[in-house]
């Protein structure tokens, strides 16, 4: 699929990661209040299935994460830079030593001491399976919010990529043929293997873009390049390879 111009209006009317933590931190900025919520809207899903994953205990995370949402609010993430590596990074870090409070105070450290020690504040040093588990906890965020923005575009448009792509997904190893009958079968009208193959080819692509946006809207630089490295770091190359490439300028 090709990048339109109208795809590129709508990435020029994306802001910036920085400039929206820079603004959520600024109460007498009047997008004060909404660029907070942007950000609350942007990661309190990958906070909340990284609290989950590592409590165990879904009131517990849910603790966790209104004391999250609480110094969020307070101001306390304005510390944040760009100089001082990825915003979700410092989120992670944020966390963990949160994670590691609430453990403390309820004495449960030993129920969860191979993840969580008394060596925390050294989370930020170095490669764990802390860094792995909100890695895995972001990467299942973006997928479930582009799963969302494909639905928001079938619905939109009317082009059957969300119905297609979810047919596949549970049945990976369907041929042409069934795959058509069953897509026929959602859509509740006759569909060719050649459309229903044309429809999936269209919907990964479209896939593909989508989360890409959502990936470029959590850098600062979203270059084809910084990219990529963050969709390998996140194990989400393989969905948008193609994607990517025609971002990439003609050499």
């Amino acid at each position: 699929m090709s990048h339109s111009a109208g795809d590129d209006a709508h990435l020029s009317r994306i802001d910036t990661l920085w400039s929206v933590v820079a603004r959520a931190h600024r109460p007498e900025d009047a997008d004060f209040a909404a660029a907070q919520q942007q950000l609350l809207d942007r990661y309190g899903g990958a906070v909340r299935r990284y609290a989950v994953a590592v409590l165990r205990d879904p009131d517990a995370a849910d603790e966790v994460f209104q004391e999250f949402a609480l110094k969020f609010v307070r101001g306390d993430f304005g510390r944040a830079t760009p100089q001082r590596g990825k915003f979700r990074s410092f989120l992670k870090t944020t966390l963990y030593h949160l994670i590691v409070d609430y453990q403390r105070r309820r004495k449960k450290l030993a129920r969860h001491a191979p993840l969580l020690d008394d060596q925390a504040e050294q989370c930020d040093k170095s490669e764990n399976a802390d860094d792995a588990a909100f890695a895995a906890s972001w990467r299942d965020e973006l997928l479930s919010r582009v799963w969302r923005s494909l639905a928001d575009f079938e619905a939109r448009t009317g082009k059957a990529f969300h119905t297609v792509l979810q047919v596949r997904v549970a049945n990976p190893d369907a041929r042409s043929p069934e795959l058509a009958e069953l897509v026929s079968g959602q859509l509740e009208k006759p569909m060719s293997a050649g459309a229903v193959r044309v429809l999936l080819h269209r919907a990964r692509e479209q896939f593909g873009e989508l989360l890409l946006d959502e990936v470029g809207q959590s850098l600062d630089e979203a270059s084809p390049d910084a990219l990529e490295v963050e969709l390998i770091e996140l194990d989400l190359w393989q969905y948008c390879k193609d994607a990517l490439q025609q971002r990439r300028p003609n050499e």
